[in-house]
């Protein structure tokens, strides 16, 4: 599920979005921890001439050039293993949209890396919003994201990044949300 739908009265509409917390990237950054600890210890092995590895043996590497090569892509996977750790503990992209009748404001909340920006929230009149656009596009690299066009600004995105949301969930959700503020739903 892209996001839940948390609706307290008819006049407020709270979507949760889902940040970097997904199985998905806690698997990703099992594996390319995985692979550097095994490519560094291939490199340390090819050095030091002492197997290290149960399942291999890099004793038989020549270090210059195999075994270094084998260590800068284990210390290069750690440190992008790091990376995906720190943007998991720090739930990159989580956040929610509301929409809220009673105060005549959209709230967009996300979190994002620390710093001074580590929080993004933006607000707009409920006025200003004219249409919900979804885009839909399949192929090799497919998107599916739901936009907010308002007057006189570029397009915001109300959906997750990362894995394409199924089209039916999509659809359901911008046709909810346009009924919700009155407004057309646009791309389909």
């Amino acid at each position: 599920m892209t996001a839940k739908s948390i609706s307290t009265s008819d006049r407020v509409l709270r979507k949760e979005i889902i940040g970097s917390r997904r199985f998905s990237n806690y698997l990703l950054v099992v594996v390319v921890n995985l692979g550097g600890v095994g490519f560094l210890l291939a490199s340390l092995s090819s050095y030091l001439k002492v197997n290290f590895l149960p399942f291999a043996d890099p004793t038989q590497l020549i270090f210059l050039p195999q075994g270094l090569v084998m260590g800068f892509y284990g210390v290069a996977a750690l440190l992008l293993s790091l990376y995906l750790w720190l943007t998991i503990l720090w739930n990159v992209g989580a956040g929610y949209n509301e929409f809220n009748k009673e105060t005549g404001k959209v709230n967009i909340f996300r979190w994002g890396f620390p710093g001074k920006n580590r929080k993004i929230d933006i607000s707009y009149p409920l006025e200003d919003i004219q249409s919900i656009r979804v885009e839909v596009k399949e192929g090799l690299n497919p998107k599916r994201a739901m936009y907010m066009r308002t007057k006189g600004r570029n397009p915001l995105p109300l959906s997750r990044v990362g894995q394409p949301i199924p089209l039916a969930e999509l659809e359901n959700e911008g046709a909810e949300l346009a009924r919700f503020l009155g407004v057309p739903l646009e791309g389909l």
